[in-house]
């Protein structure tokens, strides 16, 4: 064992593993933790503590994860090369394992202009590759990334590592980088949302012919999909997912008051989400309330009103996605165009300042105070 961390020994033990992902709030409020904690507590065997995902300023990884595990639930703290030097991550990890907290998952870190603050300055001292050799020698070798020993209690972290299948350029390249995370000392993967499985099958078989399955341990990513909504959302404004375009159904099952179970499901009518229009959640909600109601009336209407509750949710998250986006996009060209003009100011200041120069020196040589020859 290296950490002996929970989720380590049910990897070990060859059982099937379930982690979540748990997202600190933007505050300082701790209950916000506890009560998500508690919602998964007993039906994950981890869960991720994001470390200011998409570079928006949250509490911190190592903070949210002392509060999940006071709730009985392990976390696995996650540390990006985008906040922090090399000292600084060297420092957060030693306090991190002197709290006991036991895994990590090193990720480069999405880039600072995709949040809150695009004006800030990316570190981005090493990549995530680079994050796990450094870990692993803390660890196993005992000694800090520049060279000098770990006296005593060196941090005994489980490390992971991200994959995306579904990047560039192809499958083959993806399993030939994942190679490299492993042989940094990546312990665990956990996979990008897998929605085309045709694809991923591809990207582990070329894990397979790397031999990597027998390197470390694979989780792959799931993210049921609540609506038309959310699944057009994530294919059109989520980077580095395949939302594939089949035709999607979405279906409903509610066990009735006589004890028999009944199941509605309608098509999309779709074959590309791109063409769905806001108009397809509403039809969504007449094609299923309809046999709902000549089937199971009260309680089928209760289960279409929920869905109607979600779809709206759904949109009302794809709007405000959007929205937070285009505000993004205006601030950082604003942060752009204040540093251009900030250049053209030193620029001017300078070219003043040589003008300046030119003149005294001209001048010097009118009254024969500095020859020619000397410049």
């Amino acid at each position: 064992m290296k950490s002996g961390s929970r989720l380590e020994q049910v990897l070990r033990s060859g059982a099937f593993a379930v982690t979540g992902e748990l997202g600190p709030p933007k505050s300082g409020n701790p209950e916000v933790v506890r009560e998500k904690a508690r919602l998964l507590k007993g039906k994950v065997d981890a869960v991720n503590i994001t470390d200011c995902q998409t570079a928006i300023v949250r509490m911190s990884s190592i903070g949210a994860g002392l509060l999940t595990q006071a709730e009985g639930v392990e976390p696995v703290i996650q540390m990006t090369c985008r906040d922090r030097n090399r000292i600084g991550m060297q420092s957060d990890i030693l306090g991190a394992s002197a709290l006991g907290l036991k895994n990590l998952l090193c990720l480069t870190g999405d880039h600072q202009k995709f949040g809150n603050h695009p004006g800030a300055k990316g570190v981005f001292d090493m990549d995530s590759i680079q994050l796990l050799g450094m870990m692993r020698e803390m660890r196993d070798e005992k000694r800090f990334q520049c060279g000098e020993a770990i006296k005593s209690h060196e941090p005994r972290l489980f490390l992971g590592c991200a994959a995306n299948p579904f990047a560039g350029p192809n499958e083959a390249a993806r399993a030939a980088r994942l190679a490299k995370k492993a042989s940094n000392g990546a312990d665990f993967v956990q996979t990008q949302i897998i929605y085309n499985v045709e694809r991923f099958a591809k990207f582990m078989t070329a894990v397979r012919d790397l031999g990597l399955d027998e390197k470390l341990f694979i989780l792959a990513g799931v993210t049921p999909p609540r609506s038309l909504g959310m699944a057009r959302y994530m294919k059109n404004f989520v980077p580095g997912l395949d939302v594939t375009d089949e035709s999607n159904r979405l279906g409903v099952s509610m066990t009735l008051p006589t004890g028999t179970t009944f199941s509605a499901a309608v098509s999309s009518g779709h074959t590309d989400l791109s063409t769905a229009s806001t108009t397809d959640d509403a039809s969504y909600g007449v094609g299923i309330s309809q046999p709902l109601l000549r089937n199971a009336r009260p309680a089928a209407n209760l289960a279409a009103v929920r869905q109607a509750a979600l779809d709206v949710q759904s949109t009302e998250y794809e709007l405000r996605g959007f929205v937070e986006s285009l505000v993004a996009r205006v601030e950082s060209a604003y942060w752009d165009f204040a540093l251009a003009e900030r250049q053209i100011g030193i620029y001017k200041e300078s070219l003043r300042l040589a003008e300046t120069q030119l003149v005294e020196t001209q001048e010097r040589i009118a009254v024969g105070r500095l020859a020619e020859t000397e410049l």
